[in-house]
């Protein structure tokens, strides 16, 4: 954009600055013509043509120079782009791994996501519980478990069993049935530092994202991309990272308001 700014205002004045070339070239002739007494309109007018051909010929390389300097700056932006887009997807990636992991604490409520870690054994194939059977929360105390095949009842209560997570399935014979005990407040105290140790951790990792962006800014800047550019990117690339931090607190906060509740 700046060359296309600059080749801009050498399109606007240059017609100008022929003028005075051409005025001063005028001026040589006219003295040329006074001092030896002779005639010089066609030299003259040789001269003049010369001066705006070579006009032209400047003007064609300032278009190609400005041109080149504008795809050159075209290319820093992108590089400093891909800088902050690689930054945004880091952090990103570390917001859904703290989701998943405050997902994890059991507030106290049924929810089918307590089951997402049990793997069953689906005739010698390890899957999930959630893609052999539906999952359902009648109320905050229960889940119910409905294989969509029978025969594999108590192969999905036995995998529950072995996936230590406190439950005791009760099985009817048609469903199993999860009842899911009221937590004391020292519990929810001990579920809320988990949380928190979680989010923590996810800020460490927002961190770690940041600098590295900060030394890939600073690698540009010694690759040729200008000072100004890469402070800007150095500030956008903390405003990213103050964005995903207020986000993490809303997470958390969310959560610790979700486990206290009873």
């Amino acid at each position: 954009m700046a060359g296309a700014w600059i080749y801009l205002l050498s399109v606007v004045f240059l017609p100008g600055f022929a003028g005075i070339y051409f005025i001063s070239v005028l001026q040589d002739v006219l003295w040329f013509e006074y001092v030896h007494g002779v005639k010089l309109s066609v030299p003259g007018a040789l001269v003049v043509k010369n001066t705006f051909e070579r006009l032209s010929i400047l003007h064609i390389h300032l278009f190609h120079y400005f041109c080149a300097l504008n795809q050159n700056h075209s290319a820093m932006n992108e590089e400093t782009q891909f800088v902050l887009d690689e930054a945004e997807e880091g952090m990103q990636n570390a917001l859904k791994h703290l989701e998943r992991e405050l997902h994890k604490v059991r507030a106290g409520k049924a929810s089918p996501q307590m089951l997402e870690s049990v793997k069953v054994d689906y005739y010698g194939v390890i899957t999930p519980i959630d893609q052999v059977s539906n999952i359902n929360t009648p109320d905050p105390r229960q889940i119910i478990v409905q294989p969509w095949e029978k025969s594999m009842l108590p192969v999905i209560e036995k995998a529950i069993q072995a996936a230590n997570l406190g439950f005791n399935p009760q099985n009817n014979g048609e469903i199993l049935r999860i009842l899911v005990p009221a937590l004391t407040e020292e519990r929810r105290r001990d579920l809320v530092k988990i949380a928190k140790t979680e989010s923590e951790n996810a800020k460490v990792s927002m961190r770690n994202i940041r600098r590295s962006a900060n030394e890939s800014a600073k690698k540009l800047e010694k690759e040729g991309t200008p000072e100004d550019e890469v402070k800007t990117l150095e500030k956008e690339i903390q405003n990213l990272t103050d964005r995903f931090v207020v986000k993490i607190d809303q997470m958390i906060e969310e959560k610790e308001k979700d486990i206290m509740t009873v």
